[in-house]
């Protein structure tokens, strides 16, 4: 009895294609934009801005979900901070980034985790984030240097997203195990940065 062979699929050699080597098909540029008509060019310093200010967005959007009778508690899987003392750290951080580069911005008055109202959260975060902007757009003024730091205006964004983004997973983790958990449907929302960067509309209240 013949034996019924599969196809299988062509192997490729990795050193053959090197990563590098690599280029898309010129279909997938192409398919973005109406035949003859002139591609937009792409501002750079408009884009970096605008990452940042979504990020900050971000944050309003999850202050906005984060149940009032949590805000001063510390969960158990905590040293000492509390959701309201995470916040604080994100603005109290960006406060010491604009004193660093100085450049003329000068930083608002840091947060006092052990009293800081929800409300004066949200106001002290737009504030530091509107100098953080200054920071970035006097930065890119300069060729992109940070003025006092040895990180450039693009790693400088990076850093400071990358270190809100881990605080933000951690006021998630802890409002779980404070028994008042972000459901799913409304953690989305924090990974919605098209929409958010698009109109910079923020969420607020939590859906149940």
């Amino acid at each position: 009895m013949a034996t019924r062979r599969t196809k299988q699929r062509p192997r490729t050699d990795p050193e053959a294609n090197p990563p590098s080597a690599y280029s898309p098909p010129a279909t997938a540029v192409v398919t973005r934009r109406r035949a003859g008509e002139r591609a937009r060019p792409f501002d750079f310093q408009r884009a970096l801005v605008g990452a940042f200010q979504t990020n900050e967005r971000i944050n309003q959007t999850l202050i906005g979900l984060v149940d009032a009778p949590i805000w001063h508690k510390v969960p158990p899987c905590s040293a000492r901070r509390s959701i309201a003392a995470q916040f604080a750290h994100i603005h109290n951080v960006r406060c010491m980034r604009i004193k660093q580069c100085g450049d003329g911005v000068a930083p608002p008055a840091r947060l006092n985790r052990a009293t800081m109202t929800i409300e004066e959260t949200r106001r002290a975060l737009g504030e530091s984030a509107a100098a953080m902007v200054q920071v970035i757009e006097r930065s890119l003024a300069r060729d992109g240097r940070v003025h006092g730091s040895p990180l450039d205006v693009v790693a400088m964004v990076c850093a400071a997203i990358t270190h809100e983004a881990h605080h933000r997973g951690q006021i998630c983790h802890w409002a779980r195990v404070l028994h008042a958990p972000i459901g799913p449907e409304c953690q989305i929302l924090l990974w919605d940065w098209h929409t958010l960067g698009q109109n910079g509309a923020s969420a607020s209240g939590r859906a149940r």
